[in-house]
């Protein structure tokens, strides 16, 4: 089944802590994904960041709102366990239990509005209507403003002629740690003069191997026989290692060529490229700056009394 939205695990939870016993996150974890016969590859479903999975940030933040609620406590590090407030509300209350049913309680409105100092949780939580938590409000959002980000750098890169793509292509090369200097990796670009080859670049500083290159700013598909030009320059010179990039993409056929050929070659499609250019700070500028932090629980690891 999908994996519950953090405001379905609330009465779930309650109910699987409702002996009194201390339960441990881990634990605790197990018997969530058990109860909704998770499988491991929806245990295993990240974020977008590709930082956490998206079953433990729910639990977290089901976690979080009871705990803001008063329903549980949490004695010792990452292990919780029921309060009298949540047993009443689970003996009192037989429907589903969410925010809507939380906010009766003076303390969560006071988690809710910020005013709450305990243990310095993050008080930025969505709406009763909502059942994303807000890293993946932030996550999903900053993956949909990458997309569109994505396909602006596509549409600027059609316009471009090809001398200024090459010129682009090295520049993320070297931004991504290839080709020493910008100087000496540009004076490269379209030197050699040898058929299916724009350009050579080193794959490090030192220049102990070198990188072939070959950039197409193409509308249409790139398929197999340009990939075989490409490969039969690399074995002209004796290369070993070449990127071919494009502003478009690779046919099928061009993909499995280039993967059960002899000479390594890295296939760079238009999205890709595009990508690697947010990432490395190509064509782009920054327009705003998010920073999220949590507890640090070994800071304060031994204060206990």
């Amino acid at each position: 089944m999908p994996i519950p939205d953090f405001q379905s695990l609330m009465r779930p939870l309650l109910e699987h802590l409702s002996d009194g016993s201390l339960r441990p996150n881990q634990e605790t974890l197990e018997i969530m994904a058990a109860r909704f016969g998770l499988t491991d590859d929806e245990r295993a479903e990240l974020l977008p960041s590709g930082k956490q999975p998206v079953f433990v940030n729910r639990v977290a933040w089901a976690k979080s709102h009871l705990k803001g609620a008063g329903l549980i406590e949490a004695p010792q590090r990452a292990v919780y366990r029921i309060t009298p407030r949540g047993m009443t509300l689970l003996g009192n209350h037989d429907g589903p239990i969410g925010m809507n049913v939380l906010k009766e309680f003076p303390e969560y409105l006071e988690f809710r509005s910020g005013k709450s100092q305990n243990d310095g949780e993050i008080k930025e939580v969505p709406s009763e209507a909502d059942d994303l938590t807000p890293e993946e409000h932030l996550e999903y959002g900053y993956s949909e403003i990458r997309k569109k980000l994505i396909a602006e750098i596509l549409e600027e890169v059609a316009k471009c002629p090809p001398e200024f793509f090459e010129r682009l292509v090295v520049e993320l090369l070297v931004s991504m740690g290839y080709g020493g200097s910008r100087a000496d990796a540009g004076r490269a670009v379209g030197k050699s003069g040898d058929g299916g080859i724009d350009g050579i670049i080193k794959e490090d500083r030192l220049g102990l191997d070198v990188i072939y290159i070959q950039a197409k700013r193409w509308e249409g598909t790139v398929g197999r026989p340009e990939i075989q030009k490409f490969a039969g320059a690399l074995q002209g010179v004796r290369a070993r290692k070449g990127i071919f990039l494009t502003s478009s993409s690779f046919s099928a056929e061009a993909v499995r060529y280039a993967a059960n050929i002899e000479n390594k070659i890295i296939l760079v499609d238009g999205s890709t490229l595009a990508g690697l250019m947010v990432d490395h700070d190509v064509g782009v500028t920054r327009a705003q700056k998010y920073e999220i932090k949590r507890l640090d629980s070994d800071y304060f690891q031994g204060t206990e009394q």
